[in-house]
């Protein structure tokens, strides 16, 4: 992170900071610990395109090193959010043998769905049409929020062809089953507001203050102790067997934090009804 204020800093701003310049892919630093990923190939309303796909590796993988990132929102450029995997890729080589492109496709899924790789919370910010693999891509994420006016939909079958990037897997656990086979048999296209209804985002937010109000959010996120943070995301995303198996996670957990001095300053902090500042040790 740059400049002289730490995240946990209250009085830091939120400023953006300059990042590395990848293809297809901005990428903006901000002083409170979170991280914006900007989808920018408007022109195709931010297909996954094959520099889109290599800046997005080397992105995550740096973002997984840095220890001053506390939370990372994904949004794209222009009035879409992603249009999903490039078609003229997909289908541009009608000769490539079934291996051939089972190799190429589970090199594009990992690609894309190593943001579940990372340990602080993501969200989607779901600004237009998320659809195909860019609505996977906001399965991917912690929590998904839209705006008014996105559509959301996994029309694969429309199109002739199986769902993919874990869509099969992704869409069952944030809709449920029956949610998912009406989406992904149907292959229709749903509204911010019915996309709500059905779980598969958390809120929807005005068009006119959109990312700026997932930013507040995600500001808020960052601003929590790190290490209780991370824990959390990690109980929630591998999920437990049964009952017993969550007290056992959370018996072993919760004293990890207890043992933090986060945890003395957060309770310092609530004493005096100040914000905590929060170090992560």
């Amino acid at each position: 992170m740059t400049g002289s204020m730490t995240p946990s800093d209250p009085a830091a701003t939120s400023a953006p900071t300059s990042a590395p310049v990848r293809e297809h892919l901005r990428i903006e630093t901000r002083d409170d610990g979170v991280v914006l990923l900007t989808l920018a190939n408007p022109t195709q309303r931010n297909a996954m395109s094959e520099q889109m796909t290599a800046s997005w590796s080397a992105a995550v993988a740096d973002l997984a090193g840095d220890p001053g990132v506390r939370a990372v929102v994904v949004t794209g450029e222009g009035s879409a959010f992603c249009s999903g995997g490039n078609t003229s890729w997909i289908a541009g080589d009608p000769e490539a043998t079934v291996d051939e492109l089972r190799t190429r496709m589970m090199a594009f899924y990992r690609a894309w769905l190593s943001i579940r790789g990372l340990e602080v919370p993501t969200i989607a910010a779901v600004n237009g049409p998320a659809i195909g693999a860019g609505l996977c891509l906001a399965l991917a994420c912690d929590i998904r929020y839209a705006a008014e006016g996105a559509r959301l939909g996994v029309p694969f079958v429309k199109l002739g062809m199986h769902p993919g990037m874990a869509a099969t897997y992704l869409l069952p656990d944030v809709v449920g089953p029956a949610h998912a086979r009406d989406l992904l048999l149907t292959g229709r296209v749903v509204t911010a507001p019915e996309a709500l209804g059905l779980g598969l985002v958390s809120r929807v937010l005005p068009a006119e203050t959109f990312l700026d109000d997932v930013l507040t959010v995600a500001g808020e996120v960052a601003a929590a102790a790190p290490i209780p943070s991370r824990l959390t995301k990690v109980a929630l995303r591998q999920g437990h067997a049964d009952f017993e198996s969550a007290l056992q996670w959370e018996a072993l957990a919760q004293p990890v934090t207890l043992a933090t001095e986060d945890l003395q300053e957060g309770i310092a902090a609530a004493q005096a009804k100040r914000p905590p500042r929060f170090t992560g040790r």
